[in-house]
């Protein structure tokens, strides 16, 4: 993911801090990636091997990001969280927009499959 970024044009932090998710906890995210124009996006990865967990964590994980670009003070752009492996059972679920309804800021966040990201970082179009 970050060669990918990198050949967009973006630069690229690792786990960055980002503030405090909902219930005060430390938000920290997989990649911080900036662009020429200095816009930030929050980049978070879930990755799913064989059916568990991290189902159950996307939105969550959906609603720290949109709460982070809300409450970020025009600081972050737009946030994404991608979705990697092969073991989701709500892949196309989450990827056709299924938690849009169900999120008060969906706008903030745009989830995508880790190779509809690639293509969209490796040509600079965050």
């Amino acid at each position: 993911m970050i060669p990918a970024l990198q050949m967009g044009g973006y630069n690229c932090q690792r786990q960055a801090r980002v503030g405090l998710r909902p219930g005060g906890r430390r938000h920290v995210i997989d990649v911080l990636a900036t662009d020429p124009q200095g816009r930030k996006y929050l980049i978070s990865l879930k990755w799913q091997q064989v059916s568990g967990t991290a189902e159950q964590k996307v939105p969550y994980e959906a609603i720290c990001l949109a709460e982070a670009v809300r409450t970020g003070e025009g600081q972050y752009h737009k946030a994404y969280l991608v979705l990697g492996g092969d073991g989701w059972s709500l892949k196309a679920f989450y990827l056709e927009g299924g938690l849009d309804s169900h999120l008060k800021h969906s706008e903030f966040v745009q989830i995508r499959s880790l190779e509809q990201f690639i293509a969209l970082a490796n040509q600079g179009r965050l």
